[in-house]
């Protein structure tokens, strides 16, 4: 994970350990072959996302106590995999991205210029 990039050329910063996010559950927002989903969105979640995510099938807001995972609540930091990031960057509904804990992997798949615009800066609130 030393080597691994965020999408400003950086080292990857993480994203988030409580909760413990990423694919791997270690707080980075890092991939590797058997993250099918890509897991590489460091983002800031808002209560219009985690609706919206809720009504195409993933509620992410329901705690999952046998699997760790306690719910997101509007300001926790997740790991969003990059094709639901831009089926709410299309609808509208795209949180906040924290660029530097967001690994260059999604580079692949999204353009730059829409991370940069729903850049997250401390000032903002969910």
């Amino acid at each position: 994970m030393a080597d691994a990039r965020n999408v400003l050329g950086g080292p990857l910063l993480p994203c988030c350990f409580e909760p413990l996010t990423g694919f791997y559950r270690d707080g980075f927002c890092r991939t590797g072959p058997s993250d099918t989903g890509t897991h590489v969105v460091c983002a800031v979640m808002t209560g219009e996302f985690l609706t919206f995510t809720r009504s195409r099938g993933n509620d992410l807001t329901t705690p999952l106590p046998y699997f760790g995972f306690p719910g997101l609540q509007p300001g926790d930091r997740w790991c969003l995999c990059a094709s639901r990031w831009k089926e709410a960057f299309q609808a509208g509904a795209a949180p906040p991205v924290i660029l530097e804990a967001t690994h260059e992997k999604v580079l692949d798949l999204l353009p730059f210029e829409w991370l940069l615009e729903h850049k997250y800066t401390e000032e903002e609130t969910p």
